[in-house]
């Protein structure tokens, strides 16, 4: 009696897993985002995709009363890049790579002193200075989510505002809710053009995820360079201070950029 009993159990039980796991399938991106997306991905390169990219020009860096004049070198490539300021006082720098799908970053500051970025800063767009590969991973099939948010205005312009984040596996189902907001990242489209405007996410002190720093990156001065737009206007904004101004004079593209290149230091 006790064994029919058990295997009862087990026929009733199995349907009801069933269907709360099925309950745990990943949402998917809307319609309307998609749709913009793709017209960003538009004109933004309507020719043949892009690979890597490396930029180059002056940089002035801002933090508290500093505010140095130098140049920049910036680089990207797949989920890869690298930011190198030659400023007055010294070389800072910041990497982002992966390893077995998992990201990993260094910075050094002005005294060349290798330092960890804390995981819970990885987790949003590597190539913030290049916004066509942000937009190309909110297309992605899987492993992102893109959610129409509407139309807003940001100073005189009137954008399409997009919210993109990353979809984490069943493995980390438990996670999901601390990783995803994480990573995600606002999108403005300018609603005329459809070239990225501006992002923003957030970074959070190395011992706390849960305290949200705003961070805004606003791109204008496209140019076309090899049939793609770039911005070569670039500006970082923390807590809605400017600290990174950079205005590019050379855009590279498909030049052959390995994700070798980019081992955190």
């Amino acid at each position: 009696m006790r064994i029919v009993r058990f295997v009862f159990l087990i026929i009733v039980s199995v349907p009801f897993f069933a269907a709360s796991f099925a309950q745990q399938a990943p949402p998917a991106s809307s319609a309307q985002a998609v749709k913009l997306l793709q017209q960003a991905l538009a004109a933004l390169n309507p020719g043949a995709p892009t690979s890597d990219v490396t930029m180059t020009g002056n940089a002035e860096y801002i933090n508290g009363s500093e505010d140095e004049i130098g140049t920049a070198t910036v680089k990207a490539v797949g989920a890869d890049s690298s930011v190198v300021l030659a400023l007055p006082s010294g070389t800072r720098s910041e990497v982002r790579s992966t390893s077995n799908g998992q990201p990993f970053g260094t910075w050094k500051g002005a005294d060349g002193v290798s330092h960890k970025i804390p995981f819970h800063n990885l987790l949003t767009e590597p190539a913030w200075f290049f916004p066509l590969f942000a937009v190309n991973r909110g297309l992605s099939q899987t492993g992102y989510l893109a959610v129409y948010v509407g139309q807003e205005t940001r100073g005189d312009k009137t954008v399409e505002h997009l919210s993109i984040s990353q979809i984490f596996s069943v493995l980390s189902v438990g996670q999901s809710p601390n990783l995803q907001p994480l990573s995600q990242i606002e999108i403005y489209l300018d609603s005329t053009t459809f070239l990225p405007n501006a992002v923003t996410f957030t970074i959070h002190p190395d011992n706390n995820e849960l305290l949200d720093i705003p961070i805004e990156i606003s791109y204008s001065d496209y140019r076309v360079t090899n049939g793609v737009q770039v911005p070569f206007h670039v500006q970082r904004f923390l807590n809605n201070g400017l600290v990174l101004d950079l205005q590019f004079q050379n855009a590279t593209l498909n030049s052959g950029l390995t994700t070798s290149q980019f081992g955190t230091q």
